[in-house]
């Protein structure tokens, strides 16, 4: 009974914390969207979303850069991964920690690294038109896919490399019995086996696409989307009830919700097993073969980290005031430390809470859904999918709706900000913690009940140490994510709350490219150290990272 009693207590408190967190919120912004800014019920929101021409461009753009940012991503990353799974490519480690780099960037500090290459006064844009080489900048739609593709495809390649490297080589080697040419083979053996490693790796990269608020204002240039057009209406709206930005973030979630049901339903409709009996050997090309399968690996993996790489460049720049010049210095990181450090307090601060949060309660959860297999936990698992499609721009603007009036007033707090955070990156602890319990027997918990101890107890002397690594993990790339938010946090930051993320785009708007660099330097080592650690834990398993 006392048994019962702990995991009901917490099956009830994870409801209570989704229905506070995430259900309440999005439910206002749900009921929030029939109604006009005079409190009246309406239909008028959805009526003017479809009629208006400026909300149709809007839709279309955002499945535009989904889709774009989808192909992008599954042609660079299937290239790369077949390569590397099939491939002895030399420097394969090398390559794998370029495909990390870039996933542990923030969208944003490439298009702000694309800008300073490519943009209207950008050095190599600069260097051509000195030889009389005229090229068009980045913005617009072409630069938003570019960052995009390169971006996402880390997503695929993980999740492909790794299914890949589990097809059966017997397979394979039975289709080429039957005479099927090698491309045969790969489409008719290989492609079904990886193809829901595909799908997932793609539904990824295509949710983080459509959600992505930064990129397209950046580098979009009048080219808008739902995220773009639902912060400026917000912005617009400060005072009112945000009807109109509320109906877009609807129908963000809903075309989010809609792709991640299709996802799994094309996942499942074909499914095939192997063994791992007979893995797959890497083939030594010769000539002209291996020259291109390196140049592609290669190509592919140094322009997805190029944003790292001009990041830290450009941070030692020598510069007066926003303007560089000839030289190197350490001016952008002495304003940071004398003018900006209330700043990096505020991301590190927020982040270590959050995450303190994620790993406390989603320790917990992620053992309720793994060892409780029940309709409930079902329910609770497939809830969690929520926040981890749900597009941070819709989490900021949920947030004002709900807690800007009422009981609980948190607008313009740090705690809105870590709620947001902790909410949204909570799936992470959860996810992590579920699959390393699946991988140890509940026996020794119910052999510890069984000799005494209470299930809190159990769990905690016998289970937890056991799970320790993955607890670890998780938390660390929990707060990877959480210290590089920008869309939800540049809704609900005020002056005293400004984070890094929000920081460092302002400055790019702001022209001050040599203090953003620096400050996404900082973003960028942070990032990577909370990935060396997870690493440390997981034993370098890079697909843990997804």
């Amino acid at each position: 009974m006392s048994r019962l009693n702990f995991w009901l207590i917490i099956a009830c408190l994870t409801w209570l914390l989704l229905v506070v967190l995430l259900l309440l919120p999005v439910g206002t912004v749900l009921v929030s969207s029939f109604y006009d800014t005079t409190g009246s019920f309406t239909l008028a929101n959805y009526y003017t979303f479809l009629t208006e021409r400026r909300f149709h461009t809007a839709l279309l753009n955002t499945l535009v850069v989904g889709f774009g940012g989808l192909v992008g991503a599954l042609l660079l990353g299937s290239i790369m991964a077949f390569c590397v799974s099939r491939f002895v490519i030399v420097g394969g480690k090398l390559v794998a920690l370029l495909a990390i780099l870039a996933l542990v960037s923030p969208p944003f500090i490439g298009a702000y690294s694309w800008i300073v290459l490519f943009g209207a006064g950008g050095i190599v844009r600069a260097t051509l038109r000195d030889v009389g080489i005229q090229i068009p900048p980045i913005y617009g739609l072409g630069g938003i896919l570019v960052v995009f593709s390169l971006k996402f495809y880390p997503y695929v390649y993980l999740m492909v490399s790794g299914a890949l490297g589990n097809v059966n080589r017997s397979l394979e080697e039975a289709a080429e019995g039957l005479g099927l040419s090698p491309w045969k083979r790969v489409f008719a053996v290989s492609f079904p086996m990886v193809l829901p490693a595909l799908s997932a790796g793609g539904l990824l990269a295509f949710i983080h696409a459509i959600a992505d608020f930064g990129t397209p204002r950046l580098l979009g240039r009048g080219y808008n989307v739902l995220a773009t057009e639902a912060f400026t209406l917000y912005s617009a709206e400060i005072g009112s009830n945000m009807s109109m930005a509320t109906t877009i973030s609807v129908v963000l979630i809903v075309v989010s919700m809609f792709f991640v049901f299709l996802q799994r339903y094309m996942s499942r409709r074909n499914v095939y097993h192997g063994n791992l009996i007979n893995k797959p050997s890497k083939v030594q090309l010769t000539g002209w073969r291996n020259v291109l399968a390196h140049v592609g690996v290669y190509l592919i993996g140094l322009f997805g980290a190029l944003p790292v790489f001009i990041s830290f460049f450009y941070s030692f720049r020598l510069t007066s005031g926003p303007v560089f010049q000839p030289g190197f210095g350490l001016q952008s990181y002495s304003r940071i430390l004398f003018n900006l450090g209330d700043v990096v307090r505020n991301s590190l601060t927020f982040s270590v809470i959050a995450v303190l949060l994620i790993v406390l309660i989603g320790t917990l959860i992620g053992v309720l859904v793994a060892r409780r297999t029940t309709l409930n936990t079902s329910l609770l698992d497939g809830a969690f999918m929520i926040p981890y499609v749900m597009p941070g721009i819709v989490i900021g603007i949920a947030y004002i709706a709900v807690f800007n009036t009422g009981p609980v007033i948190l607008t313009g707090t740090a705690a809105i900000i870590i709620l947001s955070i902790f909410i949204r990156r909570l799936p992470y602890a959860v996810r992590t913690t579920a699959t390393a319990l699946r991988q140890i027997s509940p026996s020794m918990e119910e052999a510890a009940i069984s000799l005494g101890y209470s299930p809190f107890q159990a769990f905690a002397r016998i289970t937890v140490p056991l799970i320790v690594p993955g607890i670890i993990a998780g938390g660390m790339l929990s707060f990877v994510t959480a210290i590089n938010e920008l869309s939800s946090s540049l809704v609900l930051y005020v002056g005293s709350t400004m984070t890094m993320p929000v920081r460092v785009y302002l400055l790019i708007l702001d022209g001050d490219f040599g203090t953003a660099a620096a400050m996404a330097s900082i973003l960028l080592l942070l990032s990577g150290a909370a990935v060396y650690i997870a690493f440390r834990f997981l034993g370098r398993n890079e697909q843990a990272l997804l």
